[in-house]
């Protein structure tokens, strides 16, 4: 087994128990041979700190399997932490209402670079390390015998598998390739999903807490769903009593999906107004139309994938909350605001929409801090773990 030895000073993180190492901390890497291989991480003098997958393509140059010392990178290993994973989610989900959810969240579960989505009967997989790469074949073993799905099918479609030196890819792993829509309950509600071509894994499993919440806003609401994608938050509101629904959409695959899963749960159609469109155009339009709506949805993609695009992500931030606020009903409407993106933190989230809706010229108050939900964990030692921030404000 190679190994890796820290500058001095440099093994803090590691004491903490945080599972990445950067480059800038490795002084020396011996025997070192092969993308994704199992290194020992060693202090400046020699003394054993952990053990990892090394990753020469990434700034993230190691990630932490093990802090403990007589702890083998194989099988067992493998089995055991899926296990913990699976056993906790049978607790949150053992009501049965609830038939898509995560069972694998990377490095807060203890697997750096794995997510493991399930939807009823498959599985849906991303492998995003070099790590979790290597022992693909392992983890999908591990998987079948833990869950026994009918199928399991890959997603690791995603361009952050190049800083790993890693190529996108997506296809069948094992079992029974699922069929081009899977029908998932949410608790009173169902939707369709696409888990071989949706977004992320299929759907925006995070959100789900978030989606029952924005229920009880929602009674005889007029409602605004920007970045509605198949609907999710727009059906809540349906579910809570709106008395009309706008959902705007640049994907017209996406917004097809949403008007079948409005018609799945027998939701009167003549109240929801899909609209194909860029938001920010939309937005503009209805403003100088007049138009105000008791509750707005801002549920956008992300749009920092790195720090050095956090400046430009923020005037986004700022774009669509001053719109969204100028186009609130005077006294007393609300508004669901959100950010995916990692890089920017929760505190510069909420200065952003405060900076909103200062200029917007509307008086606001934080109801309520959202954040994802309890099968995507956030580690006490991984704090990058939280992503996604949401601020519920009531605008007078």
């Amino acid at each position: 087994m190679g190994s890796i030895t820290l500058k001095p000073g440099r093994e803090k993180s590691v004491k903490r128990r945080h599972p990445w190492i950067f480059s800038g901390a490795i002084q020396k890497e011996a025997d070192v041979l092969q993308n994704g291989e199992t290194v020992d991480v060693l202090k400046s003098d020699g003394k054993w700190l952990a053990r990892g997958a090394y990753s020469p393509h990434s700034q993230i140059r190691v990630r932490i399997w093990s802090f403990q010392p007589d702890e083998e990178i194989a099988s067992p290993f493998f089995h055991d932490r899926l296990l913990r994973a699976i056993e906790v989610r049978k607790l949150l989900f053992a009501d049965k209402t609830v038939t898509a959810y995560r069972l694998m969240n990377a490095e807060s579960d203890g697997l750096p670079g794995l997510i493991v989505d399930r939807y009823g009967d498959f599985l849906v997989c991303q492998f995003l390390s070099s790590g979790v790469e290597m022992w693909k074949t392992e983890i999908v073993t591990q998987l079948n015998l833990l869950v026994s799905p009918f199928g399991i099918y890959e997603r690791s479609d995603v361009d952050v598998r190049h800083k790993e030196g890693l190529k996108p890819t997506a296809g069948l792993l094992s079992g029974q390739m699922p069929p081009d829509l899977i029908e998932i309950q949410e608790g009173a509600l169902r939707f369709w999903v696409d888990i071989k071509h949706g977004q992320k894994t299929g759907f925006y499993l995070d959100q789900r807490e978030n989606r029952v919440a924005v229920a009880e806003f929602a009674r005889g609401a007029r409602v605004l769903n920007c970045f509605a994608y198949t609907g999710g938050f727009g059906l809540w509101t349906l579910h809570g009593g709106a008395e009309k629904l706008v959902n705007i959409e640049s994907s017209a695959s996406a917004l097809a999906l949403a008007q079948k899963n409005v018609e799945l749960n027998g939701f009167d159609p003549d109240k929801v107004n899909n609209m194909n469109d860029d938001v920010f155009q939309i937005l503009r339009k209805l403003r100088g139309a007049g138009k105000e709506f008791d509750l707005i949805i801002l549920d956008p993609p992300k749009f920092a994938d790195s720090a050095g695009q956090i400046q430009k992500a923020s005037r986004g931030y700022k774009d669509i909350n001053l719109l969204a606020f100028q186009l609130i009903k005077p006294g007393g409407g609300t508004l669901f605001t959100f950010s995916c993106s990692g890089h920017l933190s929760f505190e510069l989230f909420q200065k952003i929409v405060s900076d909103a809706a200062l200029d917007a010229g509307r008086d606001a108050q934080i109801i309520r801090y959202l954040s994802q939900a309890a099968d995507h964990p956030i580690g006490l030692n991984f704090p990058e773990g939280r992503y996604l921030k949401g601020l519920v404000c009531r605008v007078g």
